[in-house]
């Protein structure tokens, strides 16, 4: 008797030491840059195959209604505060460069009031400071962005907690980085943690990755394959290490396809609208995918509309993590969908970049100038309506997401300060230059 009441028990003490890691997941964030729907198999990709990446959706969680804005900083920075570009002032990639950590409560802090250490790896740009200063507990990052060999002049090094360590001849930087996550998830196996990986793939200069051959004429396709081998070999350290079943893995692009890709980048046979640096539907919808194999059925695709401004309420929701008082969060939690519930789906999401914004239903598109367009073949077609339309359908939409800019009230916060476009101060002066030289 006295044997089968400590079973019982022993068996109770597991469910409930189970039902507690379940609610307070791991959580690996993967941001990939310069990743649009069309560089992804899953999401219906002519060119690209990535077969890991893949089996993280069919595994887990896809949702086909992800935004984020359209250049990295701006980006970033709706990932990690919450918060929209016109109470953060992060509406252009200059811009971002002046967060501050007194004002701004970013996700690692957050997460701390729930006894998560944190790790960031990669690319901070365009963000200020260090790492730590805004909660990490630990960091390895690049500067600037697509960086890979020593041989690029500006990558001579990189910043480990505080300290310069150099790049060597032979090795490649996205290497060491996974390495680091590894170290990191391996030495937190007690404790909950959170990992912010931001690669470096696939954002230029596209350069030979270590399986490249040498008379490789597609580096951009080599590039893609070599990130998706990364989060296979993450997720397979993951199996190894015993740490999977209650590791949430987020894998997310940064903002649409870059130029050089775009044309490339097609779904189904047919061409994007959109790429990065714009407000077209693909400047912003990019791959959104979650896997948890003790938290989400496998094989569920989500049509919900989701933000980036949304994980910080969403990780807050399942760490059981406090969020910041006094501080209005645009985020919404989607955490009831991931457990399989309908939860309260957003009605609109809105975007801003520079001196342009718009609101989005899952149907029609506001902008800033009050241009509405059906979204119906979106992510391949925006249609333009006309002012005057009578349209019954579009004229309650017109009304509708008026009515939602009203109160959201961007030009009642930080407006842009620079040319309009999002864009580094330098990057746009280069471009004037290079068209005032061709005469343009």
């Amino acid at each position: 008797m006295k044997n089968i009441l400590f079973l019982l028990l022993f068996l109770s003490i597991g469910h409930i030491s189970t039902a507690q890691k379940t609610k307070k997941p791991n959580i690996i964030f993967i941001l990939a840059d310069d990743l649009g729907i069309g560089n992804i198999s899953c999401y219906g990709s002519d060119q690209f195959k990535t077969p890991n990446i893949d089996k993280l959706a069919s595994t887990g969680m896809r949702f086909t209604h992800g935004y984020t804005a359209p250049l990295c900083g701006p980006s970033r920075a709706l990932i990690l505060t919450g918060r929209q570009p016109f109470r953060t002032g992060t509406t252009n990639q200059d811009r971002v460069g002046k967060l501050e950590p007194a004002k701004e409560i970013c996700l690692p802090s957050v997460l701390k009031t729930a006894g998560y250490t944190s790790l960031m790896v990669g690319k901070w740009s365009q963000f200020p400071l260090q790492p730590s200063d805004f909660g990490f507990d630990e960091y390895m990052r690049f500067q600037a962005s697509g960086k890979y060999w020593n041989t690029q002049p500006s990558n001579k090094s990189y910043t480990k907690n505080g300290n310069v360590v150099p790049l060597l001849d032979g090795e490649y930087l996205p290497d060491l980085m996974h390495n680091q996550v590894v170290d990191f998830i391996s030495k937190n196996k007690k404790n909950p943690f959170f990992a912010y990986y931001s690669m470096s793939h696939i954002h230029g200069e596209i350069l030979p990755t270590p399986d490249s051959k040498p008379d490789s004429k597609d580096l951009y396709t080599d590039n893609i394959n070599y990130m998706d081998k990364l989060v296979g070999k993450l997720v397979k350290a993951l199996d190894s290490l015993k740490m999977r079943e209650n590791t949430m893995i987020v894998f997310m692009g940064d903002n649409g396809t870059a130029a050089e890709g775009a044309a490339r980048a097609t779904v189904n046979g047919k061409k994007l609208s959109g790429k990065k640096g714009d407000m077209l539907e693909c400047g912003s919808l990019v791959p959104w995918i979650v896997n948890w194999k003790s938290g989400i059925k496998p094989g569920k695709v989500i049509n919900d509309l989701v933000d980036a401004t949304d994980w910080m309420p969403t990780f807050a929701a399942l760490a059981g993590a406090k969020l910041p008082e006094n501080v209005i969060l645009d985020g919404k939690s989607f955490a009831p969908q991931l457990k399989g519930e309908k939860g309260t789906p957003r009605e609109w999401i809105f975007m801003e970049l520079g001196n342009q914004w718009y609101v989005r239903e899952d149907k029609w598109k506001l902008n800033r100038a009050n241009e509405l367009f059906d979204m119906r073949n979106a992510p391949f077609e925006e249609i333009l309506i006309p002012a005057d339309s009578k349209d019954e359908i579009a004229m309650s939409a017109r009304q509708r997401l008026s009515a939602v800019m009203k109160s959201i009230n961007p030009e009642g916060g930080i407006m842009d300060d620079a040319d309009g476009s999002g864009r580094h101060k330098s990057n746009v002066d280069k471009k004037n230059a290079q068209k005032k030289g061709t005469g343009l």
